[in-house]
């Protein structure tokens, strides 16, 4: 019996898996894709998660520091720079090899294939492995195999959450992200979240030469329509795209609880607000070592409190300003806002990071 069977090896699984190798426990992924792994995703990171990748050993050999966050609506602009540090935009497939890497050279094992059935057993669970290629293990191929803790790392659409019936509905309009990549240099080192009527765009600096571009909404437009809606962004691309069109959503996921017995959840699949803040990667980067901490000593129930202490300002914040969006008049204010009271704004920002 392993001690940490993790299901999923995005950034959230392999976090998980380090942190528990560190702490001396063994840990083995199953992914059912081949690595690096992209998807939509802002691909910032905030200081605090970026030191928390520090702290796990990862060294990122591309990315690009930020030192805080725009707000651009038209001529208007605010920005907020960080109290401790900068921040990190980075692609998500070389934050993902860089912790694939970490994870090897810590002796975690990831496995091809995907966790479909999962129950009790003992002091532990027992899960099904089916659909990878062939295995280093072939013993673990289509057969039940015993952990003490099973870790959900599987997304925004777990799987693993909904079979356990932990998924809530979710209210209000269903918003989508969109995102691509233009080879430019970044022309700031901020990252700007462009704001227009009916969706935003986020853009971060995650190379030398290479910016990524996020669009956010809930209205379903192709993403050249999305991105005609910023005639000022769109003016700085100039050239081709450099990667294509990728998509997630719809984004809101709500949980009821993100601990079940001797299975915990982490990353996108413990719950989801939106992406409008970009605090996505780095919440589950600091997750992963609180989860990880809580079965240590032993108390895994305590995780869900502590997952809901490092969460609820970016909830907070994030599900306020998606609820203003809902209405035009309050939407049309966020950035004159946050202009004319830039010490709020200010403190909005490092609070988040």
């Amino acid at each position: 019996m392993i001690d940490v069977l993790v299901a999923g090896g995005g950034p959230a699984g392999l976090a998980t898996a380090i942190n528990a190798a560190l702490a001396g426990m063994e840990a083995v992924v199953v992914e059912p894709r081949p690595g690096p792994v992209d998807k939509a995703c802002g691909e910032g990171l905030m200081p605090t998660g970026a030191a928390a990748l520090a702290d796990l050993g990862v060294a990122v050999p591309d990315g690009r520091p930020f030192r805080g966050i725009r707000y651009v609506d038209g001529p208007q602009r605010v920005q907020a720079e960080f109290r401790d540090g900068p921040g990190l935009g980075v692609r998500r497939t070389a934050l993902h090899t860089a912790l694939a890497h970490r994870a090897r050279d810590l002796g975690v094992r990831v496995v091809p294939g995907r966790v479909d059935a999962v129950h009790a057993a003992g002091e532990g669970v027992r899960a099904h492995v089916t659909g990878g290629p062939e295995l280093p293990g072939p013993e673990l191929c289509g057969r039940e195999f015993g952990a003490r803790w099973l870790v959900a790392a599987d997304g925004l659409h777990s799987p693993i959450r909904a079979r356990l019936g932990l998924d809530l509905a979710s209210r209000g309009p269903r918003r989508y992200g969109l995102r691509r990549h233009y080879r430019i240099a970044p022309w700031t080192d901020f990252v700007e979240v462009h704001w227009a009527p009916g969706g935003e765009a986020y853009v971060t600096p995650v190379g030398d030469d290479l910016v990524g571009v996020a669009v956010l909404s809930s209205e379903r437009r192709t993403y050249d329509e999305h991105l005609a809606r910023f005639p000022d962004l769109l003016a700085r691309l100039d050239g081709p795209p450099a990667t294509p069109v990728r998509g997630a959503g719809p984004l809101r996921q709500r949980v009821r609880r993100r601990v079940a017995g001797r299975i915990l959840l982490v990353g996108d699949a413990a719950g989801y607000v939106d992406a409008l803040t970009g605090e996505g990667i780095s919440l589950a980067l600091l997750s992963a070592r609180a989860l990880v901490g809580c079965l240590m000593v032993g108390r895994p129930e305590e995780y869900e409190n502590a997952w809901r202490r490092l969460s609820w300002r970016s909830r907070l914040l994030t599900a306020a300003l998606v609820r203003a969006r809902r209405h035009p008049p309050a939407a049309r204010m966020i950035v004159p806002a946050a202009r004319r009271l830039p010490a709020v704004f200010g403190a909005a920002v490092r609070s988040l990071a």
